[in-house]
Formats: C-alpha cells, structure tokens, sequence
C-alpha cells in the first residue's frame, strides 16, 4: 500500500499530491518529510540516477518528463514489497500529460516568463488565478484511484499463483490395505550398513589402543629399509622433545635487555646529551618547506594554500608535448577536449531522446573512469546528466554540445558543492567563543580521525595539527591507536618536531602541543575519554584523536570504533582515505558510515554518528586523476575538508570545486 503520490514541477510547485494515512498526510507538510529529504538531499545534490531513495523507514521513487520540469513521486514503507511501483509510475506520467499537457504547457511557459521578467504585474495576476490546480485536474483523482487498484489487484493475482507454484503437493490418502506385500519391509542394505558401521568403529578403537606399539615397529623398519632418511620417534616423549626443540624461542642476547638498554633504542624521545644544541640539532628546514607554507590574512588567520593542478612545470611540459604533436592535427578546443567529438555527434534541431545521448553518455562514463571515478559512480552520474538532458530540444551543434557540456559541469558542481561549511577554523571558534554557565567549564573541540590501514591518518594529523598552531590554538594530540607497534612513538616524534616550529617568528611552540597516551593494549574509547578531560582541565582548545586503521569488513573492529565515537561524541568525525583508491572508496566509505551510524546508535547514545568530513592523502601523486573526491563525495554528502600532498606539515591543501571540476573534465 503507498503512503504518498505527488506531482510537481522542479521549481517546487505542487501540482497535486495524495497521501493515503494520516500519518502519511502529517508528515507530508513537515520538513522533514521523505519527499523534501529527496529534493534536499538528492535532486538538488544532482543523485538522481540512484534506483530509489530511502529515509526513516521510508522508500521513495521517482521519475521525470523533463520538456515540462514534472516530477513524478511515490513514497511507502520500505518493508513493503510493492512490485508494481515503477510500472504505476510510467503509467502514472503518460495518463498525467496526455490528460492535462495544453494546461500543463501554459503553466510552465507563465513560470519561464515571470521568472525572465517579460509578464507585467496585471498579467501575473490573471495567470495565479489560471494556476487553481484543483479546477484544473478536476477528475484526476477518480482516474488515479482506478489506475491504482489495477496495479494492486494485478500484484495480488500474481502474488496468488506464485503461493500456488511454491506451495509442496501432498500425497494422495489411501485407506490401508490388507495385502501383506504392501507392508514395508526394513532394508536389507540398510542393515548392512549399520553392522558395517559397528565394525569400523571397533576396528578403529583396536588401532588407537594398540598406537604406540606399532609406531616404534614402523620407525625401525623404515631405518633399515631407508637409508638416508630420518626415522620416526620411537616414542611419545622423543616426539615431543623434538617438538620443543624445533620450536624454541630465538634469543636476541643471553639475557634480556634492561631498561637502559631499552632507552637507548627509543628514538621518539629527547636526549639531552645527544648533542650540544639539543633540538637545534635537528634539521628544521626538513620538517617545513616554506615553498608550500599558506598565508595570513588581515585578521592574522593561518589559511593553507588552495592545490593547483597547473604546477611550475606545465609551460615546459606543454612546449615537449607541442613538439611531439605534428603540427597538421588540431586538437578540439574547450575543457573537454577529446570529449568535444563526442559532443559533435548530437547535431540537427531535435528534440533529444534517450537513444541519440546513449553514444556520447558511454564516452562520458569511460572519460570519468579515467579519470579514477569509480565505475558504479560514474554510471549514476552519466545517467542523471541522460535524465536532464532527455525531452530537451536543441537547435543545432553549437547549442547540443553546450548543452551536454553545461549539464555534465553542473551535475559535477552540484555533487561536490559542500551541504555543510568547510571553515574547520570557525566551527572551531564558534565552540571556543561561545558563551557558558559561570560555573560550567569550557570543552575542547575534539576531532576523530577514522580510516583503513596505512593511508597516513597520523601523518595528516600533524599537519593539521601544525595548521592549528600556527594559529594560535593549543593542540593536544590523543594516542588511541594503542594496537599498532611504534604508534605511539611516531606521534611523540610528530609532537617533538611540532614543540620546535614556531608561531609568528617564535623559536619553539612549546606548550602548544602534547601528547597524551597510555601505552599499548588499552581501551581506546577510554583513552579518549581521558584525553579530553586532560584538556578540559589544562585549557588546551582541540584534541586530535588517533585511531587505528581497520578495514571495513571487520565488524569487531567497527563496533570498538562505533564505541569510542558514541562514547566521547566528538565534534567532527574525519575520513582519511588515499586518493589512489579508485574503485574501493565506495565501498570503505559506504561501510565506515553505514557501522558508525549503526553501532553507535545501538550503544544507547540515540541517534548515530556518522562521517563528517573527509581528508584525501597522497593527492600530488594522481596529477588531474581527481575522481576519488568525486567518487567520496558522491557516496557521502559530506565535504573533503583538506588534501593532504607532501611529507612535510606545510603539505596541506584546500579544494575548490571549480578546479576539480575543471581537472575532471580536462582531457
């Protein structure tokens, strides 16, 4: 059974709706009503290729006629198998524009008119009064109901016969019979079998009781017969001698390493007798390229540098490749290149059908792949620029291909374009400034850094953690990968380095920076929770939390994640993933937020946590190979909040959605 029906254009006009309950109707008026969630978060976001959308237990599933910017929607409960859903749908549009397409043309060329400025005020008057959608679709809801009932009494015949099909025969009664060769008689095979089993079964015990005996015969006969092979022990006992002796633990020295011993191989921490200088024995230039370093605004901001995908290279790399082209080709010129050909092939006044896009919509996609967009999200984006292109009419060359090429650059900016701000310094402000209870004591911001094994969560960490120092805020850095060996000691060498970078032409930052941690094998949840009461206490104002890297697949590991994220509720939640990853960034993505929303609301805390943001690594080693942040994004919602492309603190970098549009469609 649907719970709702609707029909609107895409400027937000209602034409018609229908719910069926009335908690469907009460929640039809509300924000937070499934049909505004899908304009909100996937029609406007440009995620109209997926199959069907889902929220608070709800499934919705649309269709469009894009000549009339109509929009078909139909919501119901997600547990409902309603198989009939996309025929009603299809059937839905075509009995709607055949009805009412004249009043329906007039509608949306009063709105293009309006909103051009051509109408004058009198005449805007007359054409609200023309919109009285209930005189105009008079008769529209007998006719739904009946297109209705069909699809439902059709999905109910064909649920019947399949019970029928599926349903076992059963066998025939007969009355009993009085002739005894109709009496089942017990096998005689199956008799067999069982003595044969009893028999085995003896035969086996009779051979363990008698094992040891026979294993020294064996042993004995196998060294005469066998020269120059090693004989089988005579005995238990030597067996397990050799066991043990083959087995033995290695020994690195006769005894075992005391503790001065130890200090002398820790590198992490400071020794003060290591040289004359101390810190300054360290090579400062190693740890900062000034290169890369960001600016100051008027305010005394630190902002890191936006990434630019034309390095200092280019014009000598341009002035090779020039060389090596023959001169009588000519490339096509516009950001598309080598897909402008593609582009070409759409000619002629026509109105666009699915068949004339399906060409140049399959170029499109093996450009995105590419491009190291993962597959399944290249597909859904080609299929939502096919879906806002079908139905339009175009008027020649030039006009189809800027048309494609406007569509593909919109769907693109519409996916990366953040919901939510990218400022991580005002959200951070904001929490610093705001104002509290007198005796209410002030919280540190906290940010989780999430991530699979070895794509440098502890390395961007740093440089975060440098961006913040430079300015001005008291950074502590909580060790809770407290599983991998050396974690602890990589971040007291990071904190170490960071204690010697100054603030504004400061010799050292120290105090702007510690690490806490508890050593190996603790409750990473705990550690956290502890972390943040330290810099509660010590006024420190953020706390970077380390986490270990974990597949997605393992469950255990997630719940211990899900665990400290509802535990300790920190105020941003990070993924850290390497822009390498190509087709895998769907799937880490998609289960890292599906188990933090999952098993944190199942711990108790409410409603669950999920991925707030995303930090990119290795990013200066795919050139103009960005579509892992297309693919992240795509699958998220959520921002890309830095990348991170070099080795030393300096080496973070912001995005612009225009020059990762740009990269993306560059040949």
């Amino acid at each position: 059974m649907l719970d709702h029906c609707s029909i609107s254009h895409k400027g937000g006009i209602v034409l018609w709706s229908r719910s069926f309950t009335p908690e469907a109707s009460h929640l039809a008026s509300s924000p937070s009503s499934p049909v505004n969630s899908l304009i909100r978060e996937a029609l406007i976001e440009g995620r109209t290729a997926e199959e069907k959308y889902e929220k608070d237990g709800y499934a919705v599933k649309w269709t469009f006629f894009n000549d009339l910017e109509l929009i078909f929607v139909v919501a119901y409960h997600r547990i409902l198998q309603l198989t009939y859903v996309d025929d009603l749908l299809a059937a839905l549009k075509a009995l709607f524009i055949k009805l009412f397409e004249p009043f329906l043309a007039t509608f949306v060329a009063s709105l293009h008119a309006i909103k051009s400025g051509k109408l004058v005020s009198a005449a805007a008057r007359d054409s609200s009064k023309a919109w009285n959608f209930a005189k105009a679709f008079e008769g529209w809801d007998g006719v739904f109901d009946k297109l209705l009932k069909g699809f439902e009494d059709k999905a109910a015949q064909e649920r019947k016969s399949r019970y029928r099909q599926v349903a076992p025969a059963l066998p025939d009664p007969s009355p009993p019979s009085d002739d005894l060769s109709t009496v089942p008689s017990e096998s005689s095979i199956a008799v067999q079998d069982e003595q044969q089993i009893a028999r085995n079964v003896q035969a086996l015990k009779n051979r363990l009781r008698g094992r040891g005996g026979r294993r020294g015969g064996r042993g004995v006969t196998r060294v005469e017969s066998e020269s120059g092979r090693d004989s089988m022990p005579a005995s238990d006992s030597e067996s397990t001698s050799k066991r043990a002796k083959g087995k033995a633990q290695r020994k690195w020295g006769e005894s075992a390493p005391s503790e001065t011993e130890m200090a002398s191989l820790d590198f992490s921490t400071d020794r003060p007798d290591s040289g004359t200088n101390g810190h300054l024995s360290h090579d400062l230039q190693a740890l900062v390229d000034k290169a890369s370093l960001g600016t100051r605004t008027r305010d005394g901001l630190y902002e890191v540098k936006d990434w630019d995908f034309g390095g200092k290279d280019d014009e000598a790399n341009d002035a090779v490749t020039r060389a090596l082209k023959n001169e009588g080709t000519k490339q096509p010129s516009g950001s598309l290149g080598a897909l402008s050909s593609l582009f070409s092939r759409l000619t002629g006044s026509k109105i666009l059908t699915e068949q004339d896009l399906k060409p140049v919509l399959e170029g499109m996609k093996q450009h995105l792949m590419k491009k190291n967009v993962a597959m399944e999200i290249a597909d859904k984006v080609c299929e939502g620029v096919g879906e806002s292109l079908v139905g339009k009419k175009v008027g020649g060359f030039q006009t189809t291909s800027n048309a494609v090429r406007t569509a593909l650059s919109s769907s693109l900016t519409r996916i990366l374009t953040p919901k939510t701000s990218t400022d991580l310094l005002l959200s951070i402000r904001t929490k610093l400034s705001s104002p509290l209870p007198s005796a209410q004591q002030r919280m540190p911001y906290s940010i989780t850094f999430v991530g699979v094994n070895g794509v440098g969560k502890s390395t961007n960490l740093s440089k975060v953690c440098f961006w913040l120092i430079q300015n001005g805020l008291r950074v502590l850095i909580a060790a809770c990968d407290t599983f991998r060996s050396g974690a602890v000691e990589q971040l007291r060498v990071h904190v170490r380095n960071l204690s010697m970078l100054g603030v504004n032409g400061a010799t050292n930052s120290k105090g702007r920076v510690e690490l806490y941690e508890k050593g190996y094998g603790k409750d990473a949840a705990g550690i956290a929770k502890e972390a943040i009461a330290y810099a509660k206490d010590n006024d420190f104002d953020v706390v970077l939390i380390d986490t270990a890297g974990r597949m997605q697949d393992n469950e255990p590991l997630m719940r211990a994640l899900a665990k400290l994220v509802a535990a300790n509720n920190p105020d941003k939640i990070i993924f850290v993933g390497e822009a390498l990853v190509g087709n895998e960034a769907v799937d880490q993505l998609t289960k890292f937020d599906r188990a933090l929303r999952d098993f944190s609301s199942a711990s108790g805390s409410g409603k669950g946590r999920g991925i707030d943001g995303m930090l990119v690594t290795k990013w200066d080693t795919v050139d103009d190979k960005v579509g892992a942040a297309l693919s992240m994004t795509y699958v998220t919602g959520q921002p890309i909040i830095f990348v991170g492309c070099g080795q030393t603190y300096t080496d973070l970098r912001q995005l612009r959605v225009a020059n990762v549009v740009q990269a993306i469609l560059s040949d």
